[in-house]
Formats: C-alpha cells, structure tokens, sequence
C-alpha cells in the first residue's frame, strides 16, 4: 500500500498508453481478475488517482484492452493479406495463419476480447470485432465469386472457417497441441478446408 502523503507524479508523458501496456503484461502473466488500477498505477510510478484520467474504473480499462485488441488484430489481418498476392488459397494460407499466430501469442487478451465482446452495453467493442470479421468475409465472397468456394450463404462456411481456427488456437493455448505444430495445423487445415467447400463438380 502507497503512503497516506503519495508523493508520486500525478502527470506522466504518455498514461494512457503505459497504463495499457502493464494492463496487458498483467493479463498476460495473471488473468483480468488480478489487474487494479492501484497496481498498474504503482507499477509505472505515478499516484494512484492518476489513471482515472482516463479510466474512471477498471471496467473501464479491461474495455479498452480489448477495443485495442481487435484493432490490433484487424491490422494484422490486413497486414498479412497485404503480402499474399491476389490468388485465393495464398489468401487463406495467409489469414488463417495470421489469425492462429495473433491467437496463441495473445491468448488471454483474446479470452478477455471475447468475453468484453458480449459483455451488455459494449456497443464500441461490438463494432470494434466487426472489422477482423470483415476481412474474413470479404475472403470468402472473394473465393466463391472466382469459384474456389460454394455459393452457400457466406456466413455458414465463415463460421466454418473461424470454428477451424478457433479450434486449433485453443488447442494449443490449452497445451494440448505443442506451440511449435501451430503451422503445420493451419496447413492442414488450410487444404482440408479448401477442398471441403469448394463448389461440387
């Protein structure tokens, strides 16, 4: 516990950002049930009302790890797409091991993005996860309009698709599957998936 006469700086050149990244060490290395305002405050060494300047609680805070995960990975997708070239499978190659590496190397934040998703009233972190989503939707009408994918509704096979990645994720974030099988999984599942939903012939 501070001292009742707290002489640590109230200012700090960049709070928000600091605060945000012990939060997510935090979580990395405790879980969200452990993360406190005071400790975060203590552990980048200013006075503990001064992340209430930008988190009024900690509900607060654990919102905006999340909101910045899912920017974090829309940018990671869009990044990765980027260098893929314009042929489909390279495309799903590329997202789905994208989306599996951002799951493993950030799992709890995943857990925490999910969970904040479908938390009531978390209107700017629902429209936050659309945009990752949007990429993957984009890809799959992508597939079915050059004919590598069937003409089914685009959401079944999306959730296909993010079951799949979803699913090699928590395998290995649960230790059942070690880290180091994560690519040849996607590979796999990449084929598995391409010749499972591709039109009849």
């Amino acid at each position: 516990m501070p001292p009742p006469n707290d002489d640590r700086p109230y200012h700090h050149g960049n709070l928000r950002t600091a605060l945000l990244d012990a939060a997510e060490r935090g979580l990395r290395e405790n879980g969200a049930d452990q993360l406190s305002l005071r400790d975060l405050a203590r552990e980048i060494g200013v006075s503990h009302a001064a992340p209430r300047r930008h988190f009024p609680d900690r509900q607060a805070l654990l919102d905006a790890l999340a909101l910045a995960g899912f920017e974090r990975l829309d940018t990671t997708l869009r990044t990765a797409l980027a260098s893929a070239g314009e042929d489909f499978p390279s495309r799903v190659r590329t997202t789905m091991t994208a989306y599996t590496r951002f799951a493993t190397e950030n799992a709890a934040l995943l857990e925490l993005m999910y969970t904040s998703k479908h938390r009531p009233g978390a209107t700017q972190i629902v429209e936050a996860a659309e945009a990752p989503f949007r990429v993957m939707g984009e890809l799959i009408l992508q597939g079915q309009e050059e004919g590598a994918l069937q003409t089914c509704a685009p959401e079944q096979i999306g959730i296909v698709l993010f079951a799949t990645l979803q699913g090699i994720a928590s395998i290995i974030n649960g230790n059942f599957v070690k880290p180091e099988l994560l690519d040849g999984l996607v590979e796999t599942a990449v084929e598995q998936f391409l010749r499972g939903a591709r039109p009849p012939s």
